[in-house]
């Protein structure tokens, strides 16, 4: 029990003893004031949701700096302390919020999900709310964890620091936002690596972050569970495709024989500041069919081909060697396809396709709200690779949809989508600002709601067999 509920529970044996003086009307008022000052905590921390500029992968806008705050409130110092070590690692087991002092009793847990690629370091924080959650901070940063790795098989000094003062600076966010449970994962560059599992037990000690390194089914499903909301109900069937850094998964969603869960609802998040829901989806489940992961990513591609000076003869090279791989994958979905028939269309989940959609909408600067569950034809996706391609490096770094550090990437991204669009023709294609860290937060939510159910069952039981004996108890005595 907390420590709220224990003094309410003495109060309450306190106001009906016979020293009790409070007259009933004013404990009632006393009350409602109580629940009208919890509701604006909730307004106030609902308020300080953070947008993500996909340019440079920080918080805040071009410059990189993360945003302030409400309250005036930067980040957290980062110290090194052990005892700091020991609040982050209780933050990443789920300690209860009331021992670090982040939580506000009353308003539920709060959810972390921290998804440390091959290219970027992303972190969401969340509440959960009738309509799915609400973001109370959020933090991205490119720190090339996987730079070098290609050509060396192991991850590099440079990369590890990038990485860690990243992870440092989430741990802090979890820490002072009081996270109850979360989940922190690690993809492809750690699974390659041959220093991998020594990377792992670095940052849990410099870090105090527990990360787990999840496999390439884990990394697709989690990647569906949280676009699933953008797929398109009058379709049949879509290839749902995540271009990572060090890895692209391709996934096959039957959307016609989709699962039970229109009953509940996932918010779209938006990127601005005031916390506000833009609107509200119906949650899907839909049935992977079949899924391919290639070791093939924008990282990967532009280091085995070049990101920086790419002639169209480099990028249809890249196409080539991309459509290479996913050749197999294609054959075996032909027929499957096939007899199910219907409307089909891609839904694509990376920095790659949300960077061509600002591109396309010629936004003056990157807007998750314009660019999250936009629909772009193919032949648009084309124009736009045409238009990078004619663009000297500087200007693609000076762009506001690319940026300095995407620029040397983009091609290798767009080379990437190509393939996929040559293999998999369609009418259209649905971008997703979202993606694994979504699916993360609602599997947590959703694993907690499930075993709050069974709890309320065996609880109603219990009391049902209680009153079932309490009842044939006296009667028995009579006999």
């Amino acid at each position: 029990m907390s420590d709220a509920g224990g003094t309410a529970h003495a109060g309450a044996a306190t106001d009906t003893g016979p020293n009790a003086k409070t007259p009933r009307k004013v404990r009632r008022r006393r009350r409602v004031r109580g629940k009208a000052r919890n509701k604006s905590q909730k307004a106030a921390i609902s308020a300080e949701a953070q947008d993500v500029d996909p340019a440079t992968g920080s918080e805040g806008g071009p410059s990189g700096e993360v945003r302030k705050q409400a309250g005036g409130q930067g980040s957290a110092p980062r110290g090194k302390s052990q005892g700091g070590a020991q609040s982050r690692s209780d933050a990443a087991q789920g300690a209860p919020a009331a021992r670090r002092g982040g939580g506000h009793e009353g308003e539920g847990p709060v959810y972390g999900a921290l998804d440390l690629g091959t290219n970027n370091c992303r972190l969401l924080i969340a509440r959960r709310t009738r309509e799915g959650f609400r973001v109370v901070d959020a933090y991205s940063r490119i720190v090339r964890l996987g730079e070098g790795l290609t050509a060396r098989g192991a991850l590099g000094e440079e990369a590890m620091e990038r990485s860690i003062e990243a992870l440092k600076i989430c741990a802090d966010k979890m820490e002072r936002r009081g996270v109850t449970r979360a989940r922190l994962i690690a993809t492809e560059a750690c699974r390659a690596a041959s220093n991998g599992d020594a990377f792992i037990a670095r940052v849990k000690e410099e870090a105090g972050l527990a990360l787990e390194v999840v496999s390439n089914e884990d990394e697709a499903k989690l990647a569906v569970a949280g676009c699933a909301p953008l797929l398109d109900r009058d379709c049949r069937s879509a290839l749902v495709f995540d271009i990572g850094g060090g890895s692209t998964e391709l996934i096959w969603v039957n959307i016609a024989e989709k699962g039970r869960g229109a009953a509940q609802t996932q918010n779209q998040q938006q990127s601005g500041a005031d916390g506000q829901r833009q609107r509200v989806l119906p949650r899907m489940k839909p049935r992977i069919e079949d899924w391919i992961s290639l070791p093939c990513g924008v990282v990967t591609l532009a280091e085995s081909y070049g990101g920086v000076e790419v002639s169209p003869d480099l990028y249809e090279r890249m196409v080539a060697d991309v459509a290479e791989r996913i050749g197999p994958f294609a054959a075996r979905l032909r027929d499957a396809r096939a007899k199910l028939g219907g409307a089909f269309h891609l839904l694509g989940t990376s920095g790659t396709v949300t960077t061509i959609a600002g591109v396309h909408l010629n936004l003056a600067r990157y807007d998750r709200n314009r660019v999250d569950g936009t629909w772009i034809a193919p032949s648009d996706v084309e124009s736009v690779t045409r238009r990078l391609l004619a663009m000297e490096y500087a200007d693609r770094a000076a762009h506001p949809c690319v940026g300095r550090e995407r620029a040397d990437l983009v091609l290798a991204g767009c080379a990437i989508f190509e393939a996929i669009a040559r293999a998999w023709p369609a009418e259209r294609l649905r971008v997703a600002d979202r993606g694994l860290r979504e699916g993360i937060l609602l599997s947590l939510m959703d694993s907690d709601a499930g075993r709050m159910k069974r709890r309320r069952r065996r609880r109603r039981g219990s009391r049902s067999a209680s009153v079932g004996a309490a009842a044939s108890g006296p009667a028995q005595g009579n006999m």
